[in-house]
């Protein structure tokens, strides 16, 4: 008799995923195949799906496998797809029925490189294998648009003209004010209508199957944070900082409103952390240090990365080809990569656990 999969089901019963503690067998083992390698024998082909891209604690879960799968004795091949889960963070709400998550892309002030992380974290998610989509929710300053540069495709109007198609840049679609105003034109609307805008933005548009929807949020704790945490299911938010205590002073302020609100804070990311000089290596901490982790640990969540003042940052957003995409083997991008890679993780665990939130804004329409 040979090896069956039954047995090799068996001998992986004990294996967790690292990052939730489930079993591996009851739902991320999608696939067991015993094939015949010729002189060699048989050998095991394993199917297992990963709860988010660029899942940081793969290395772990694929030793887990291959020890459990020792005492076999036959070689083993374990082939890794994404499979992100969804379990909505409020029931009571289904205006983006074909969006998994929802991350949240905050800070208290503005100038900290909020757009920036944004920008860099859904294209870090999309060549990381997932699906996503920007919505740019800064009203009174849009600039995801001027960040990514040329669309290949312009928003406009669904061939039944009762719907939004969003602007797609290389394969992510992108709603923003910036699309229905003038350049250089201000926006000068009171919060009724922006939370007008915002119910448009997220009941007209056609979305599409999509993974993680990154919203750039305006700075601060005003309406356009209240109306979305009221419209849709906010899975978590992603706090931008710099490192000095007058940032630190904002962002509590927004994290203290994302409480009240329900909305899970994920982690912090320190933007213009230090400075590295290219000619000499010398490294200058030119907005005090430490307060990004400080924070991190004052709020009991990770510190998903301290990201450099560096001049391919800079100019990405300004050429409309984000650090990530322009330079993705640079020591820039690979920061703002492994950023991504933690917070959808820490996304996916969140939505793999279920609702967190009350009812408690229903009556908003």
């Amino acid at each position: 008799m040979g090896l069956t999969a039954e047995q090799v089901r068996s001998a992986l019963a004990s294996v967790n995923d690292p990052a939730t503690g489930r079993e591996i067998v009851s739902g991320q083992l999608e696939r067991v195949e015993i094939t015949q390698d010729g002189a060699a024998g048989e050998r095991v082909v394993l199917t297992v799906s990963l709860i988010s891209p660029g899942y940081p604690q793969r290395g772990t879960l694929d030793a887990s496998l291959r020890g459990a799968l020792d005492s076999l004795g036959v070689p083993v091949d374990i082939q890794y797809t994404l499979r992100v889960p969804h379990k909505p963070a409020r029931q009571d709400l289904n205006r983006l029925p074909t969006v998994k998550n929802i991350i949240a892309v905050a800070a208290g002030k503005g100038g900290v490189g909020k757009s920036t992380v944004s920008v860099n974290v859904a294209m870090a998610l999309k060549q990381l294998g997932a699906r996503v989509a920007i919505l740019d929710a800064d009203i009174y300053g849009p600039s995801v648009p001027k960040m990514l540069g040329v669309p290949n495709r312009e928003t406009s109007t669904t061939p039944e003209g009762d719907r939004i198609a969003p602007a797609i840049y290389r394969g992510v679609p992108v709603m923003s004010v910036a699309y229905f105003v003038e350049p250089g034109g201000a926006v000068i609307w009171r919060g009724p209508m922006i939370h007008k805008l915002l119910k448009q933005f997220l009941e007209d548009v056609v979305w599409g199957e999509i993974d993680y929807l990154i919203v750039d949020l305006p700075p601060g704790t005003g309406d356009a944070q209240l109306s979305l945490a009221q419209l849709i299911p906010i899975t978590g938010a992603i706090m931008v900082t710099t490192p000095q205590e007058i940032a630190l002073i904002d962002v509590r302020r927004a994290v203290n409103m994302f409480n009240k609100l329900e909305v899970p804070i994920v982690g912090v990311v320190e933007n213009m952390s230090h400075y590295v000089c290219p000619a000499c290596g010398y490294r200058d901490n030119i907005f005090a240090a430490g307060g990004g982790r400080n924070l991190a640990r004052e709020l009991n969540v990770p510190l998903l990365g301290q990201v450099p003042i560096n001049n391919q940052i800079s100019h990405g957003g300004e050429a409309g080809a984000p650090v990530v995409e322009a330079v993705p083997d640079g020591d820039q991008a690979r920061v703002l990569i492994d950023i991504a890679a933690q917070a959808a993780l820490a996304i996916s665990k969140l939505s793999a656990s279920g609702p967190k939130r009350s009812t408690m804004l229903r009556t908003v329409n």
